[in-house]
């Protein structure tokens, strides 16, 4: 008996230690955070980080350039079960792979499908400049943001090009970002000098 009740606690050991979730690099917060991270976990302990990755940045651009697709994830109209049937098929036809779309169903199923922008910016490190990076800078900003990543592990970085900040760079991770831009220099001289007069 004594060998039965050990063996027990074994396996529910080892089955708590595998359910655990996977910390993301960077600690996020928020809703969007939380989902994020429930996904970047998964991802992770399925070795499918660079698919789902791939899968997002995919799903970002179908928002951004379709306004049909971006209203539908917005309409707080619709039921949550149609919604859910519809983004599953549309992962489907779009090729994603078997987490993103179940994580784009659990979205819909949740209500929740309307952060769906905020959960795929809370994904990534977004990098804004006012032009285009070498692929040198885009090595060394990496190489200084994966610095800031907790255990080694691998930040995924995406760069704007956004010429309105003039110069600099915005970095943006998760509900926080870090602005060096031109843009946000010149507005605060501008304040301080409206103030002054």
């Amino acid at each position: 008996m004594a060998q039965i009740v050990q063996r027990g606690f074994a396996t529910g050991a080892a089955v708590a230690k595998s359910a655990q979730l996977i910390k993301t690099p960077i600690q996020v917060h928020g809703v969007e955070g939380r989902y994020a991270a429930a996904l970047y976990s998964a991802a992770h302990k399925q070795n499918k980080l660079d698919q789902v990755e791939k899968d997002l940045q995919n799903v970002r651009g179908i928002y951004k350039d379709n306004k049909k697709f971006q209203e539908f994830v917005l309409d707080p109209t619709l039921k949550a079960r149609n919604k859910k049937s519809t983004v599953e098929a549309v992962a489907s036809k779009i090729g994603l792979g078997t987490e993103t779309g179940n994580f784009l169903g659990l979205l819909a199923e949740n209500g929740r499908l309307n952060k769906l922008e905020a959960v795929v910016s809370s994904f990534f490190v977004q990098v804004t400049s006012a032009e285009e990076l070498s692929s040198q800078n885009q090595k060394a900003l990496s190489d200084a943001l994966s610095k800031i990543a907790k255990g080694g592990q691998k930040l995924t970085v995406t760069y704007n090009v956004k010429p309105s900040i003039i110069g600099g760079l915005v970095v943006t991770i998760g509900d926080k970002y870090v602005d060096l831009s031109i843009a946000s220099r010149v507005k605060k001289y501008k304040d301080a000098i409206a103030t002054a007069i």
